[in-house]
């Protein structure tokens, strides 16, 4: 399975008002472990930037003047995403600009949606979480991932923040499988047999509001998990 966590800036808010990407930020998840690879490029928008966004990312047009525009990246930025999950928070923002970046070369190109598909984590976080604060911010702070460096917007270090988050909110856990050392070792290793004699275990039998916890926790990873949870699998022989 493999996965990118995508972020990008822009020159301002509105793409219908003809604002252009000026960062892309991608790292790479391969079966929820973060890999060595990722996808960065400052653009050059052609176009002034924004005061507002500038606040908001600090990349001034000077920076800026000297940088590749999206026509010199799309190839290598399309070859990267291809055929992956692209996880995004707040994803038809994302979107929006990319297949508006696209439009700009031409019908041959597409829409981002022709090269994967799209996961967007603000409806994931919105299901899980409804009613309250859902931004990557408040959402780093739920599930406790630094994200201290953050003073300012910047596409690689907010897909980087946005990965962890990711990984949190769909479980944490990113692998159950031993190493190849370990899985080798315990091919070769001898049972080790239990004493016949031994004391028999004492069996302690859970009080009515343990069995309700124990239930209301189980409701809640058949919720998160959408109706993935093994323990109830198991009770239902399925």
């Amino acid at each position: 399975m493999r996965q990118i966590i995508l972020d990008t800036e822009t020159t301002g808010l509105e793409v219908k008002q003809g604002h252009r990407i000026i960062e892309i930020g991608c790292v790479e998840l391969r079966n929820r472990r973060k890999t060595d690879r990722h996808f960065h490029h400052y653009i050059n928008p052609e176009r002034e930037i924004d005061d507002g966004a500038y606040e908001v990312h600090g990349i001034s047009n000077e920076f800026l003047s000297d940088k590749p525009t999206f026509c010199d990246i799309v190839q290598e930025f399309i070859d990267f995403i291809r055929d992956s999950e692209l996880i995004i928070h707040n994803a038809p923002f994302d979107t929006g600009f990319l297949n508006y970046e696209l439009e700009q070369l031409g019908p041959d190109w597409g829409r981002i949606e022709d090269y994967c598909r799209i996961t967007d984590t603000l409806v994931m976080a919105r299901e899980r979480h409804p009613g309250q604060k859902n931004s990557l911010d408040a959402l780093c702070q739920r599930y406790n991932v630094d994200n201290s460096q953050r003073e300012q917007h910047g596409a690689l270090l907010d897909a980087q923040i946005l990965l962890d988050v990711f990984l949190a909110m769909t479980g944490g856990q990113t692998a159950l499988s031993l190493d190849d050392e370990a899985e080798h070792n315990s091919s070769t290793r001898e049972a080790r047999r239990l004493d016949p004699n031994r004391p028999k275990l004492r069996v302690i039998q859970p009080s009515a509001e343990e069995l309700a916890a124990h239930q209301q926790r189980l409701e809640t990873i058949e919720k998160k998990s959408g109706g993935k949870c093994v323990w109830k699998m198991m009770k239902n022989g399925d």
